[in-house]
């Protein structure tokens, strides 16, 4: 298949070279000539190295001898006979629609015009044309060659045949192509939007501050990266402007609200690492500056008591401290002395001392989410008295894992972003935005998180999950947190987030 790429960028390139890579003729194309032989010259050396690596499966010359550049003027474009265009130019639609425009006069109805927008609605770029079947959108991520997913999104007039034929020049290319919607974010961008949105919401709330939001996200949940680290990664002048694309093309649905905290950091130039700066300070070698964390207090003897209202949980958590030597009280009530754990889902620390009668100022919760492995979260409440804090800590500290001690809040830290992601994913399934193992597929390979957002609600069980987004709705009363009917109709039923319904 002959492709032109318009737009010699970060992506441009990184299209031309995979594509070059897996058999076909390319032609980059740049408004700016110099940009394009720049761009040429890039993706031959990388052809180079990769060669050089043995990670190449023939011949470098004749890879290389697939690529060249052409003017990008429409006619010129033609003229090279592309039976593909793919344009990665400016996110502006008017621009885009300018392009696909002036190459229909050019080109015969048969050829497709792919758009790599990655927030632009498919079926606006296609408007206004006389063959709007042939737009489709062909998402790739950056970079584009190790990035191994493609979301192929139809607009309402894209016509079937083309949506096949790009999934399967996707998959000649070693990716994994994912059918998507024509809806704000399509699926990776929209999905995406609990992680950070939450910790944000968290951090907004007092609860707990970045770095500790973090720790517990990658090392009790299991994420690569914690959202802050990942937020400063990419850079909140573009993280932001995609948060609040996907909130307002949703009509301000609560689930997917952004934060102020955000908006204020953007405007303060605050955008992470390429700034120098943003939710953690950088070195001059790019590296972030933490502090390090709070010393766990020695352990004395004081009798720990742990409540039962999860009573498969509270033996976990009773056998964990009792085999690293903490003396547990078992007695039907806390006795005077003993520091009072709970373990709730969805409820924080207040709520539930009160319910069960428990001593407040005695009492504090561990988070039970992923069976007490890894680090520890442990909750005070208003209430908490300064020496049960200690007492607690010294006891979780003493089974030799990190404790992150937060303040009270409904779902901890871990159980309310984890629950928030399976939720948004299940949505996504409800509105038929994508098939149920696609949003798994693309979360996985596109986001990195350590499962996707449905086989995660199976492992946690559905009904738990809808447990904790009901608690949090409960303790907020925020629509954010209302659960998917996707989620709650199987969680009622026992039924797996990936089953799919026979109609």
């Amino acid at each position: 298949m002959n492709v032109v790429v318009v737009g010699a960028g970060a992506m441009g390139r990184g299209i031309a070279q995979l594509l070059a890579v897996a058999g076909h003729p390319v032609w980059l194309a740049d408004a700016n000539p110099t940009v394009a032989v720049e761009a040429l010259d890039a993706v031959t050396r990388m052809i180079d190295l990769l060669a050089g690596k043995g990670r190449l499966a023939e011949n470098p010359v004749r890879v290389k001898d697939r690529l060249a550049t052409v003017a990008a003027e429409p006619a010129r474009m033609a003229a090279v006979g592309p039976d593909l265009v793919i344009e990665a130019v400016v996110e502006d639609l008017a621009v885009k629609r300018g392009l696909f425009a002036a190459l229909e006069e050019q080109l015969p109805a048969h050829i497709v015009l792919a758009t790599n927008t990655s927030s632009l609605s498919i079926t606006s770029i296609a408007a206004g044309l006389q063959h709007p079947g042939r737009v489709v959108g062909l998402h790739f991520f950056n970079p584009v060659p190790l990035m191994r997913l493609v979301e192929v999104v139809p607009g309402e007039r894209t016509e079937p045949a083309v949506v096949e034929r790009m999934e399967r020049l996707v998959r000649g290319c070693g990716h994994t192509p994912v059918r998507v919607r024509d809806t704000p974010g399509f699926l990776v961008n929209h999905v995406g939007r609990a992680y950070s949105t939450e910790a944000l919401r968290i951090v907004d709330e007092g609860v707990a501050a970045p770095v500790d939001v973090d720790r517990v996200c990658r090392e009790a949940a299991g994420f690569r990266m914690g959202p802050f680290e990942l937020l400063d990664l990419t850079g909140l002048d573009v993280s932001q402007p995609v948060m609040e694309t996907v909130y307002h093309g949703f009509y301000e649905d609560p689930r997917l609200r952004p934060s102020p905290t955000a908006r204020r950091r953007l405007a303060a130039g605050r955008l992470g690492r390429k700034s120098g700066g943003g939710f953690y300070s950088y070195d001059v070698d790019g590296r972030p500056v933490i502090s390090g964390e709070e010393p766990a207090p020695r352990y004395d003897g004081t009798p720990v008591w742990v409540d039962d209202r999860y009573p498969d949980v509270g033996a976990v958590l009773r056998e964990l401290l009792a085999s690293h030597g903490v003396a547990v009280d078992d007695g039907f009530a806390p006795s005077a002395r003993a520091v009072t754990l709970v373990t709730p889902y969805g409820s924080d620390v207040t709520t539930t001392a009160l319910d069960a009668g428990l001593p407040p100022d005695r009492c504090l919760g561990v988070d039970p989410l992923g069976g007490f492995a890894g680090r520890l979260t442990l909750a005070t409440n208003p209430a908490t008295s300064p020496t049960a804090r200690h007492h607690a800590h010294a006891a979780l500290a003493s089974t030799g894992q990190p404790v992150t001690v937060v303040g009270d809040g409904a779902g901890f830290l871990a159980q309310r972003i984890v629950a928030c992601v399976i939720n948004l994913g299940c949505e996504i399934a409800q509105l038929g935005l994508a098939a149920p193992t696609e949003v798994d597929t693309a979360v996985t390979l596109a986001l990195g998180y350590p499962r996707g957002p449905l086989a995660w609600g199976d492992e946690i069980g559905p009904a738990t999950v809808l447990e904790v987004l009901q608690g949090l709705q409960a303790a907020y009363g925020d629509p954010r947190y209302r659960p998917s009917p996707w989620l709650s109709r199987r969680a009622r039923l026992g039924l797996s987030l990936r089953h799919v319904e026979a109609r």
